[in-house]
Protein backbone atom coordinates (compact mmCIF):
# COMPACT_ATOMS: atom_id res chain seq x y z
CA UNK A 1 0.00 0.00 0.00
CA UNK A 2 1.15 3.70 -0.51
CA UNK A 3 1.12 6.36 1.39
CA UNK A 4 -1.32 9.25 -0.45
CA UNK A 5 0.35 11.93 1.52
CA UNK A 6 4.36 11.23 0.33
CA UNK A 7 4.07 8.05 -2.17
CA UNK A 8 5.85 6.02 0.65
CA UNK A 9 5.49 2.20 0.57
CA UNK A 10 3.63 1.34 3.47
CA UNK A 11 3.70 -2.49 5.63
CA UNK A 12 0.34 -4.29 5.92
CA UNK A 13 1.50 -6.61 7.74
CA UNK A 14 3.36 -4.70 10.59
CA UNK A 15 3.90 -7.40 13.16
CA UNK A 16 5.12 -9.57 10.32
CA UNK A 17 7.69 -6.94 9.07
CA UNK A 18 8.79 -6.34 12.58
CA UNK A 19 9.61 -9.83 12.92
CA UNK A 20 11.50 -10.05 9.69
CA UNK A 21 13.48 -7.02 10.58
CA UNK A 22 14.80 -8.44 13.77
CA UNK A 23 16.11 -11.53 12.61
CA UNK A 24 17.52 -10.20 9.12
CA UNK A 25 21.46 -10.45 9.03
CA UNK A 26 23.44 -7.42 9.20
CA UNK A 27 24.68 -6.61 5.78
CA UNK A 28 28.01 -7.83 5.83
CA UNK A 29 26.66 -11.18 6.30
CA UNK A 30 24.80 -11.19 3.95
CA UNK A 31 27.70 -9.40 1.47
CA UNK A 32 29.61 -13.05 2.60
CA UNK A 33 27.13 -15.16 2.14
CA UNK A 34 26.42 -13.88 -1.65
CA UNK A 35 30.35 -13.79 -2.08
CA UNK A 36 30.04 -17.82 -0.71
CA UNK A 37 27.17 -18.17 -3.55
CA UNK A 38 29.43 -16.61 -6.36
CA UNK A 39 32.04 -19.45 -5.89
CA UNK A 40 29.31 -22.33 -6.49
CA UNK A 41 28.00 -20.01 -9.55
CA UNK A 42 30.80 -21.57 -11.68
CA UNK A 43 30.49 -24.59 -13.65
CA UNK A 44 34.46 -25.95 -13.34
CA UNK A 45 34.26 -25.58 -9.89
CA UNK A 46 31.45 -27.05 -9.25
CA UNK A 47 32.95 -30.27 -11.23
CA UNK A 48 35.73 -29.99 -8.61
CA UNK A 49 33.69 -30.03 -5.75
CA UNK A 50 31.89 -33.43 -7.39
CA UNK A 51 34.79 -34.63 -7.89
CA UNK A 52 36.24 -33.84 -4.32
CA UNK A 53 32.54 -35.23 -2.82
CA UNK A 54 33.82 -38.60 -4.03
CA UNK A 55 37.93 -38.61 -2.72
CA UNK A 56 40.57 -36.52 -1.80
CA UNK A 57 42.05 -36.23 -4.70
CA UNK A 58 45.51 -34.00 -5.72
CA UNK A 59 45.46 -31.95 -9.08
CA UNK A 60 46.86 -33.98 -11.28
CA UNK A 61 44.06 -36.36 -10.63
CA UNK A 62 41.58 -33.60 -10.46
CA UNK A 63 42.74 -32.33 -14.46
CA UNK A 64 42.78 -35.94 -15.64
CA UNK A 65 39.21 -36.21 -14.35
CA UNK A 66 37.93 -33.09 -15.75
CA UNK A 67 39.81 -33.09 -18.82
CA UNK A 68 41.52 -29.28 -17.71
CA UNK A 69 45.10 -28.30 -17.60
CA UNK A 70 47.04 -28.66 -14.17
CA UNK A 71 47.04 -24.94 -14.05
CA UNK A 72 43.65 -24.81 -14.46
CA UNK A 73 42.75 -27.18 -11.42
CA UNK A 74 44.89 -25.22 -9.26
CA UNK A 75 43.55 -21.72 -9.86
CA UNK A 76 40.15 -22.77 -9.08
CA UNK A 77 41.11 -24.66 -6.12
CA UNK A 78 42.96 -21.10 -4.67
CA UNK A 79 39.73 -19.93 -4.91
CA UNK A 80 37.70 -22.44 -3.47
CA UNK A 81 40.52 -22.60 -0.27
CA UNK A 82 40.01 -18.84 -0.37
CA UNK A 83 36.33 -19.84 0.01
CA UNK A 84 36.94 -22.29 2.72
CA UNK A 85 35.25 -25.02 0.62
CA UNK A 86 38.37 -27.44 0.20
CA UNK A 87 41.10 -27.99 2.44
CA UNK A 88 44.78 -29.67 1.59
CA UNK A 89 47.47 -31.84 2.81
CA UNK A 90 50.58 -32.70 1.78
CA UNK A 91 51.98 -35.65 1.28
CA UNK A 92 56.12 -35.78 0.41
CA UNK A 93 55.67 -33.55 -2.81
CA UNK A 94 52.41 -34.02 -3.34
CA UNK A 95 49.21 -32.03 -2.03
CA UNK A 96 45.72 -33.64 -1.70
CA UNK A 97 42.66 -31.77 -1.47
CA UNK A 98 39.43 -32.15 0.24
CA UNK A 99 35.99 -30.67 0.93
CA UNK A 100 36.66 -28.80 3.69
CA UNK A 101 33.60 -29.68 6.06
CA UNK A 102 30.23 -31.66 5.85
CA UNK A 103 28.73 -28.44 5.32
CA UNK A 104 30.15 -27.98 2.12
CA UNK A 105 28.74 -31.63 1.45
CA UNK A 106 25.29 -30.96 2.14
CA UNK A 107 25.55 -27.43 0.29
CA UNK A 108 26.20 -29.86 -2.58
CA UNK A 109 24.05 -32.46 -1.82
CA UNK A 110 21.28 -30.38 -0.86
CA UNK A 111 21.67 -28.61 -4.43
CA UNK A 112 21.46 -31.70 -6.59
CA UNK A 113 18.09 -32.86 -4.67
CA UNK A 114 17.06 -29.52 -5.57
CA UNK A 115 17.33 -29.31 -9.55
CA UNK A 116 16.59 -33.22 -9.13
CA UNK A 117 13.10 -32.13 -8.16
CA UNK A 118 12.29 -30.74 -11.14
Amino acid sequence: MVDKDNGEFLAVHEEVVKKVLETLPDEEELYDLAELFKVFGDSTRIRILHALFESELCVGDIAQILNLSQSAVSHQLKLLKDAKLVRFRREGKIIFYSLDDDHVRTILSMGMEHIEER
